[in-house]
């Protein structure tokens, strides 16, 4: 009897649960997923040529690489700094002031960082007068303005990017600061006093207490990046070879009302990202059986 009622409870508890999920998660991804093998109007069965279209256009080429430039650059960046800025913070008397100010763009949003940061990067022709505040800073020094937004594929990707790094980094500090400040200090000073360098200490004794930390930061990073869209639709909206896999997605979809390749291309999205939540899944296990 306490067996069942033990059931009814978590059925009561769970059901709800269950069932939002389903139809919030679970039906629109199989029903994106069956889309994919359909037209642009969703009625002629085409197979697999949406996913041919995936792999083989020039356009979702150019948005792969342009992903995995996000990917290796924003993620180690992010993650890097955030790491830094935590330990160095740590050390100073303002350390609250200087959090506060490297945080401060989380409080932005995509959307507006994206404004603020096309305004900055606004290129005009050499003698015109320079309204963005990179070139004009460039101009003032006596140096040629720069079209940040318009010299590809290299320029304005990585310019797109040191936008999200600019806003990533101070979540990615927050989170490493709580781990970094959880690590006796008692081990670090054991550790100074014993001859080891700042980098040795880093190594044998800092890296270790936080590395479950980092992967996580790092997974969470990776997920935002595969699926980053706000600041590339706001700032190039794909031209000038910044196109990315979402801004693909929502052109297909919104602009060229093509239901069939935009559920492929979401799929494509769906199938990179699960890798990642799978690694990170095994890695939390792994560290609970330990």
């Amino acid at each position: 009897m306490q067996e069942r009622s033990k059931k009814k409870w978590v059925a009561l508890f769970v059901g709800p649960a269950s069932l939002v999920v389903g139809l919030m998660l679970l039906y629109p991804s199989i029903q994106t997923f069956i889309l994919s093998f359909f037209g642009p109007d969703s009625e002629q069965f085409v197979g697999i040529q949406n996913y041919i279209y995936a792999f083989t256009n020039e356009t979702m080429l150019i948005s792969f690489r342009n992903n995995l430039l996000w990917l290796i650059f924003m993620t180690s960046f992010t993650v890097g700094l955030g790491l830094l800025f935590a330990i160095l913070s740590d050390r100073v008397k303002y350390e609250k002031i200087a959090k506060s100010i490297i945080f401060m763009p989380m409080a932005i949003s995509f959307v507006g960082a994206g404004v603020v940061w096309k305004f900055v990067y606004t290129y005009r022709p050499p003698g015109s007068e320079q309204i963005g505040l990179l070139n004009q800073l460039l101009t003032s020094l006596g140096m040629e303005p720069i079209g940040w937004m318009i010299q590809g594929p290299w320029i304005n990707n990585l310019a797109l990017i040191f936008v999200g790094i600019w806003m990533w980094t101070g979540f990615c500090m927050v989170i490493l600061s709580a781990s970094y400040k959880g690590i006796p200090k008692d081990q670090i000073e054991a550790a100074k006093v014993d001859g080891a360098t700042e980098w040795q200490v880093f190594r044998f004794v800092i890296f270790p207490y936080m590395k479950s930390t980092i992967a996580v930061v790092a997974t969470t990073m990776v997920v935002n990046v595969l699926k980053i869209f706000d600041i590339v639709y706001v700032m190039t909206n794909g031209n000038f070879r910044t196109e990315v896999i979402a801004n693909r997605m929502y052109k297909e979809m919104f602009q060229y009302r093509n239901f069939g390749r935009a559920s492929a291309i979401a799929v494509v999205l769906f199938i990179l990202i699960v890798p990642v939540i799978i690694a990170n899944i095994k890695r939390m296990r792994g560290e609970q059986n330990e």
